[in-house]
């Protein structure tokens, strides 16, 4: 007797907290760029778990890496040495300008890690100066200070009163930074590319003079590189091509190709922590060292950063191309594999979808705004590919729209889509 298949989605429906608009595929393998849901249906993924799969999917170095690790030794609290966590901070000290690195498991934790460090600085440094300022359009996580710290009200408002000691003020403004630096800063909290408002990156001259104001001051420059960093966005650390250096930066996605981890790097200077002052349970243990070793050592041998820089222009240039030729895209920003642009319309979550039944897998930040962060091994006939999606995508969505004002219907753009709909079966493709 065949066993009835499992109905997943409406098993989700009864047990998972309401967090989550998903769309309806149940994924359940995936190799290099691709991903395959529970019928067979193959997708170009050009979300990689938002930034987080680096390596694309089942890498062998980074399954080995896992394996052999898993076999040996998965977990040990931090009461005791473990060669992973220190081999992965022997090679985040070379590649990156931190000095000391504390684990944690998110990229939240991280960002948490860096507020309780900069805090402690104000403490001993500072005349017990304790606040925190960041920039509108920023996304620092979802615990109540990383919300507070975060410089976007729709993810405060459900959650108020928020917790003191931060001030947000306009991105890429100087002078709204510098009458912010009062004598009760601690920090200063940046990411030199916004990722979940969009892409928008910061100018290098802001970033520049941020470093300044901080050193005349004698407050710490903290980045956010959780979505920035391991290569993303065309050098190994975001902040590289700034010329300038963080005293406090964070760390999480991309470093272990998958297995969740997250890391807080501070120079020696900032780095004030004394035992008890933090703590974590899981943060650093083998099993996530051991898979940010793989994922760093490959990233940097087979030259990835590299490859993300060049596919990022490359992917640019197509959408740049194609925003030149018609009306429907308005712009194309993006830096490395940190790639987005926005629609004529609220209809950046329509255009997921329909990009869905074509096979590609991308991402709606916002009404009208597409984001794509791809693994950073693509290559141009993946990209070339996605276009051919992306535009077949926004061709349907015109000629609905068209068709739906002259019957008299809404707009496509301001009509719900149904959570959970059938998608049409995207087309196959041969496993690579």
């Amino acid at each position: 007797m065949v066993s009835q298949r499992t109905n997943w989605v409406d098993l989700e429906r009864k047990r998972y907290m309401r967090t989550f608009n998903r769309l309806p595929i149940v994924l359940v393998r995936g190799e290099g760029a691709r991903v395959t849901d529970e019928d067979g249906r193959v997708y170009l993924d050009f979300v990689a778990g938002i930034a987080v799969n680096a390596l694309g999917h089942a890498h062998p170095e980074l399954v080995r890496a896992i394996a052999d690790q898993a076999a040996q030794l998965i977990h040990v609290s931090n009461l005791y040495y473990s060669t992973p966590q220190l081999e992965l901070a022997e090679l985040l000290g070379k590649y990156t300008c931190g000095e000391r690195v504390f684990y944690v498991n998110s990229g939240a934790e991280a960002n948490e890690t860096a507020i309780k460090l900069a805090r402690k600085y104000g403490k001993l440094n500072l005349d017990g100066a304790y606040r925190i300022v960041t920039a509108t359009g920023s996304f620092h996580g979802r615990t109540m200070a990383t919300i507070a710290a975060t410089g976007q009200e729709k993810f405060q408002k459900p959650f108020t009163p928020m917790i003191d000691g931060f001030v947000t003020v306009p991105f890429n403004d100087i002078d709204a930074m510098r009458d912010a630096l009062t004598d009760g800063t601690c920090a200063a909290m940046l990411e030199v590319v916004q990722g979940e408002s969009g892409v928008h990156i910061a100018m290098r001259e802001y970033v520049q003079s941020v470093r300044a104001l901080c050193d005349e001051r004698g407050i710490l420059l903290i980045l956010d590189e959780i979505q920035t960093g391991v290569g993303r966005t065309g050098t190994f650390m975001g902040y590289e091509p700034y010329g300038i250096k963080p005293d406090v930066f964070t760390l999480a996605k991309a470093l272990g190709g998958g297995v969740p981890i997250g890391a807080c790097l501070a120079t020696e200077r900032a780095a004030v922590f004394t035992p008890s002052d933090h703590g974590s349970t899981f943060g650093g243990n083998p099993l996530a060292c051991a898979a940010g070793v793989a994922t760093v050592r490959t990233i940097v041998r087979d030259r990835l950063a590299e490859n993300a820089a060049a596919m990022g222009s490359y992917f640019v240039g197509r959408l740049e191309s194609l925003r030149q030729r018609d009306g429907r895209i308005t712009e194309v920003r993006g830096r490395g594999l940190m790639v987005a642009f926005d629609v004529a319309g609220d209809y950046a979550p329509r255009l997921v979808q329909e990009c869905l039944t074509r096979g590609l897998i991308v991402n709606a930040t916002g009404p009208n705004t597409v984001r794509m962060v791809p693994p950073l091994i693509i290559t141009r006939a993946d990209i070339d590919e996605a276009m051919g999606a992306l535009e077949g995508s926004l061709n349907t969505i015109r000629r609905v729209t068209h068709h739906d004002r002259l019957n008299g219907a809404p707009a496509a753009s301001s009509r719900p889509t149904r959570r959970g709909a059938a998608m049409p079966t995207a087309r196959k493709r041969a496993r690579r």
